[in-house]
């Protein structure tokens, strides 16, 4: 007969051998960066099928074709590009059910110094036409961890939605908010969600709910900055074994920016980059109509020609070949004193 205390051992080093290879599979060294982004489906009209009020400033679309046909499949994480008439590009995550192919739907908080698209995109009415492009994934859903805890703050629901339900009896989701009239989704939550508002709960302690995360966990966090930034500082240390998996809606701080000439030639307007703000912030300065998106270096639309000085590229996008004469507006800086741009 073999011992209790062995077969006990022999089980932890099974379970510890388990989490081991799954770590290595799914996290990288100290934080994980988000992941490439994965470019699926094509440009697609659609026709805005329905506008619902989902919360105090959201509403959710939902969106398909003119004739009704299947449009592309995703997976949770997913988001689409919305190209709004007015010439504004626009992403948002997709929150509904990935097993309905005849219609996707987005959510959008209202946001009235957000420089317009949530305006516009508030202004939307049944029948109205878009263009979509995608989908796409930067925030995949890892299907292979022992367990998940999703933690959404606001509208980083969206993407985090569609990933509770995806893990079942695996997956806990805890939901934060300002308060219940700012919380769209209340309705569809899975079983044992746990929501605090801050009006009722007081605010969250974000290194206490990831504490609750067993051992391994895929820890899934979407929220403002300040709920990403607190999981990164504690998540490895209040897990080791586990992964850490963050989408901000948010433009990116910068970090370690030193302040520079940025020289647009076609007009010949030269502004100075602050040292802790974008390239993209400065040009807008002197062309508020420049074109951008994401703010956080994957979708490319702010893409500039180089026609002088060395970038320091921080984006997630372009190709080695592209790294000398183009950059990314949005997160990109000088490598030097100064750049020109084909602008």
């Amino acid at each position: 007969m073999t011992a209790p205390g062995a077969v006990a051992t022999r089980g932890l080093r099974a379970l510890s051998a388990v989490l081991g290879v799954y770590k290595r599979v799914v996290t990288t060294p100290a934080l994980s960066r988000p992941n490439p982004v994965r470019l699926h489906g094509f440009d697609i009209d659609v026709v805005v099928a329905t506008v619902s009020p989902e919360a105090e400033d959201v509403v959710s679309l939902t969106l398909a074709r003119p004739g009704g046909a299947a449009l592309p499949s995703w997976r949770p994480g997913s988001h689409i590009d919305v190209f709004l008439n007015s010439g504004r590009q626009r992403q948002y995550s997709l929150c509904g059910d990935p097993r309905d192919r005849r219609r996707y739907r987005i959510a959008v908080r209202r946001i009235a110094d957000g420089g317009g698209g949530s305006l516009e995109m508030h202004s939307l009415r049944p029948g109205d036409r878009l263009r979509i492009r995608g989908p796409r994934n930067a925030f995949t859903y890892v299907e292979s961890a022992p367990s998940y805890l999703f933690l959404a703050a606001g509208i980083g629901i969206t993407p985090l939605l569609p990933m509770a339900r995806a893990a079942g009896e695996r997956g806990r989701l805890v939901y934060l908010g300002r308060s219940r009239t700012t919380m769209p989704f209340l309705g569809e939550l899975p079983a044992g969600a746990v929501v605090r508002p801050d009006d009722e709960s007081g605010l969250a302690d974000i290194p206490a709910l990831l504490a609750d995360a067993a051992p391994g966990a895929a820890m899934y966090v979407c929220g403002p900055p300040p709920v990403l930034e607190a999981a990164q500082r504690h998540a490895f240390a209040l897990n080791p074994t586990g992964s850490l998996h963050t989408e901000r809606f948010s433009a990116l701080p910068v970090v370690d920016g030193r302040a520079f000439d940025l020289t647009l030639a076609r007009s010949g307007h030269t502004v100075r980059v602050g040292a802790e703000e974008t390239a993209l912030d400065a040009i807008r300065r002197v062309r508020p109509g420049v074109v951008y998106s994401c703010r956080q270096g994957f979708c490319g639309t702010c893409k500039a020609g180089v026609l002088a000085g060395a970038v320091d590229h921080r984006d997630r996008l372009l190709p080695e070949d592209e790294r000398t004469d183009r950059m990314l507006t949005c997160v990109s800086r000088a490598a030097g004193d100064a750049l020109v741009l084909d602008l």
